[in-house]
């Protein structure tokens, strides 16, 4: 059935991610890249970046970016999916704006982007939007053609995304010693963000407090906590906490911090909690410096034991799901029936971003939406 691998009318798949820095000297230029805007000194810089300075100034993300860029690429030609791949970040090399052209000089005409963030949100999706219509407005000052750009719906509940979160999850209580694997406790955990704009995400109109953001989250927790059930015989009780938090002490962002979650939970007798980073794509900075490091020293100083289960990666499963999505969304530009795959109760998100979804402080350009000055 060669239709069924048929990707067109897209000729590109463009893999969009934050970036990060690749040695000490690059950690503050970084930071002036993702703060650009907001005239934080760079002293107060140097002192956020202690975090990378910790691993030697080297964000794990454009490894796992590296990583990610293979497995969809192999997966696509074992599976005789022709359809190129690249990469291109927001905040480092190799940047957008420079990946963009570089498609544009290739022949590129109608690309799908995919985003290293699963869930709705200003920061997860709106963002990206904006700093593609940026790019998009620099290419066409420079007298260049201009692709069409569209961009893969959400894929928090995609099996592929889940599935390798729910092994994740049991290898972790497996890994507890015995006599407290039963009553751990499973914190799923995802980025703070602030509540007005957790409010404000997705279309308002379909969602209570905490927006899209917060109703996904808890959707994927639910799908993985009962299929963790169903794999242990055991049903761990669990909650959504958060991480991660920046910015203004006094502007409400979501709760519980997870340090502040594993503090309640030790007074409250949990013997041990399996920590699961169900908002992240990757084992990037956040990861590996709020969980594995703060939040687990924080665990030793509770004397609670806790195990961090992995995020999806490259894993195989997540580069097919990539797959489905290209050939679900292509299928639909066709004028196909698709099913679009999906656990959980919320279903399939949206193809094309609402006006007004996920809105800005400040209104800016955003590509791939209905709003897109760039159709």
């Amino acid at each position: 059935m060669p239709d069924v691998l048929d990707a067109s009318p897209y000729d590109a798949l463009l893999l969009l991610s934050f970036g990060g820095p690749e040695g000490p000297d690059d950690v503050v230029p970084f930071l002036e890249n993702v703060t650009r805007g907001r005239g934080i000194p760079k002293e107060r810089l140097k002192e956020v970046g202690q975090h990378y300075f910790l691993f030697g100034g080297v964000s794990p993300i454009n490894d796992q970016n590296r990583a990610l860029l293979d497995a969809l690429r192999k997966d696509f030609a074992e599976h005789g999916l022709d359809l190129p791949v690249y990469w291109g970040n927001r905040n480092w090399a190799p940047y957008l704006t420079d990946t963009l052209r570089e498609m544009v000089r290739d022949g590129r005409r109608r690309i799908l982007v995919l985003a290293t963030s699963a869930y709705a949100s200003y920061s997860g999706c709106r963002q990206y939007r904006e700093n593609l219509a940026d790019s998009l407005a620099a290419l066409e000052a420079e007298g260049l053609e201009l692709p069409r750009i569209d961009k893969l719906r959400h894929y928090f509940n995609h099996p592929g995304f889940v599935e390798p979160m729910v092994d994740g999850v049991v290898r972790s209580l497996a890994e507890l010693p015995e006599e407290v694997r039963d009553g751990a406790h499973i914190a799923f955990c995802t980025h703070s963000i602030p509540t007005s704009a957790a409010d404000t995400s997705g279309p308002v109109e379909e969602h209570g407090d905490g927006g899209a953001y917060v109703r996904q989250h808890l959707d994927v927790a639910q799908a993985i906590a009962d299929a963790v059930r169903e794999r242990t015989g055991v049903d761990h009780p669990w909650q959504l906490v958060y991480q991660s938090r920046s910015g203004a002490p006094h502007i409400p962002w979501l709760e519980p911090d997870i340090c502040d979650h594993l503090e309640e939970r030790r007074a409250a007798g949990v013997p041990a909690v399996v920590m699961a980073p169900i908002g992240f794509v990757s084992d990037h900075m956040e990861v590996l410096y709020d969980l594995d490091t703060e939040a687990t020293a924080k665990a030793e100083e509770l004397g609670l034991p806790v195990r961090r289960s992995a995020t999806v990666g490259a894993d195989p499963r997540f580069a097919a799901a990539v797959r489905d999505l290209v050939l679900e969304r292509s299928a639909a530009e066709r004028g196909r029936e698709v099913a679009p795959c999906a656990l959980g109760a919320l279903g399939a998100s949206h193809n094309l971003c609402p006006v007004g979804c996920c809105p800005a402080r400040a209104p800016r350009p955003a590509a791939a939406g209905a709003d897109s000055p760039y159709a």
